[in-house]
């Protein structure tokens, strides 16, 4: 355990999920261009985008018992192979038919990575390691957004769509190659005690885990974090900013590199957070959620086009949510058994997922209304206005708002767990500060006063 072969595997497999990330994030600079490629409208645009969430989030359980019945290794192997197949279909489709299947396999492929990835981390590493691991394997994979964003956004400029996805596709290829040469499920010599011996045991573990509130807290708090980062830079934010906002195309792209920028600053300190203060992680998510929902309530209600700097600062605030995300696999860790994480890590992974693709396809279906509204008052059509990304934006108070409401309920839950089984009592968050802050008033009395 933490040895070299360990940091190897890590390497190789953030790799792995760097390259997961750049497929999964290049329609997010391709939107204008597949708009143009194969026509339709906001709705037709969103399925592109939405088609890859909803397999992702299906995929999710399925997966996690598949690697609890064979190992992550297998499904990395399989997962980044189902994405070379896909962005080659997407590359070179005819149609937008054939290129939805392309993002489905692609979608299909995605949903092995990461939980995968998790699941490794926790076979090679041991201690207060993980969860900082947990965070920097988010921020590595992250960079693929970045890869998306520029090089990927400049080659689709210069060379066109074709050229631009067999390029992303040959990144997967490399992450297989390496994979098959260094990946393994556990250290050599390492029993494998974790690995379910039957479906039905593997089916059994599954149920277990959807039972324990600590995996619903998990879900939850997945869900509320990471959908608005993943909705703008996914496939949203890039036709707001170009055609709303009037900003040029090449810093658009440039722009959403900022919600990686955020994740490398921030990801480690939500995961020092989340090591020293592991009672307090959901306060970390009530706090990342609460702030998001002012900033995007100050840049919606900003009179006229709101400033750059502003919008800077909402993608900084947004930013903080995909590290953030990651502190539901924490609650997975701590409240499963390793046998049974990968089920655990599955569900809580379909959380951030369910709740993106269905706020991107809330605002999609709201573009579409309002253009259609203003086309039948005899105004001339203006798919992406401001004033029409402005109501749209906003479905996801609705989204993230129920979200909200079964987290605290799951928390509670998992609070009263913990006191049953372990006598361990987590008292809210101010009334922890007001004991914190009276002991150490009285140690400060007890030092100023002299011996008796």
């Amino acid at each position: 355990m933490n040895s070299r072969w360990s940091w190897l595997v890590f390497v190789v497999g953030s790799f792995a999920y760097l390259s997961a990330v750049l497929q999964r994030t290049s329609m997010g600079i391709a939107g204008v261009a597949a708009t143009e490629l194969f026509g339709g409208s906001a709705a037709v645009l969103s399925s592109l985008a939405v088609v890859q969430l909803i397999v992702y989030a299906a995929m999710q359980i399925p997966v996690g018992v598949l690697i609890d019945r064979f190992g992550p290794r297998t499904l990395i192997l399989c997962g980044t192979s189902l994405m070379i197949v896909g962005q080659l279909t997407l590359a070179f489709a005819p149609t937008v038919t054939v290129a939805v299947i392309g993002r489905i396999l692609v979608g299909a492929g995605d949903a092995a990575l990461f939980i995968s990835i998790i699941r490794l981390i926790s076979s090679w590493f041991s201690g207060r390691i993980v969860p900082l691991l947990s965070q920097w394997l988010g921020n590595i994979g992250q960079l693929g957004q970045v890869l998306s964003a520029v090089p990927l956004a400049w080659l689709l400029h210069e060379a066109g769509w074709t050229p631009a996805f067999v390029s992303a596709a040959s990144v997967a290829v490399l992450a297989l190659i390496l994979s098959i040469i260094f990946v393994r499920d556990r250290p050599a010599g390492a029993a494998d005690l974790h690995r379910t011996t039957s479906w039905t045991n593997a089916l059994t573990q599954l149920r277990h885990s959807f039972k324990r509130p600590g995996t619903q807290l998990g879900f939850w708090s997945h869900y509320v974090t990471q959908s608005s980062g993943t909705v703008f830079s996914l496939l949203w934010g890039y036709p707001f900013m170009v055609y709303a906002l009037q900003i040029e195309p090449v810093l658009a792209a440039a722009l959403l590199t900022t919600l990686v920028g955020t994740g490398l600053v921030f990801g480690p300190i939500l995961g020092v957070l989340t090591a020293r203060y592991p009672m307090r992680r959901s306060n970390i998510v009530l706090a990342i959620v609460s702030a998001m929902a002012v900033m995007w309530a100050i840049f919606l209600l900003w009179p006229g086009v709101p400033p750059l700097w502003l919008l800077v600062l909402l993608l900084v605030v947004v930013g903080i949510g995909g590290p953030g995300s990651l502190i539901g696999f924490d609650f997975a860790r701590t409240f499963n058994p390793q046998r049974s994480l990968g089920s655990a890590n599955g569900v809580v992974n379909v959380g951030g997922f369910l709740a993106s693709f269905v706020t991107m396809y809330l605002i999609g279906l709201a573009l579409d209304l309002q253009n259609g509204w203003r086309m039948a008052a005899g105004e001339a059509s203006d798919l992406y206005a401001l004033d029409s990304f402005r109501i749209a934006f906003a479905v996801q108070y609705l989204v993230i708002g129920i979200g909200v409401v079964f987290l605290v309920r799951a928390r509670r839950n998992t609070r009263r767990l913990l006191l049953h089984d372990e006598g361990l009592e987590v008292a809210p968050l101010w009334v922890a500060v007001a004991r914190a802050w009276r002991s150490r008033r009285d140690r400060r009395d007890d030092r100023g006063n002299p011996p008796a």
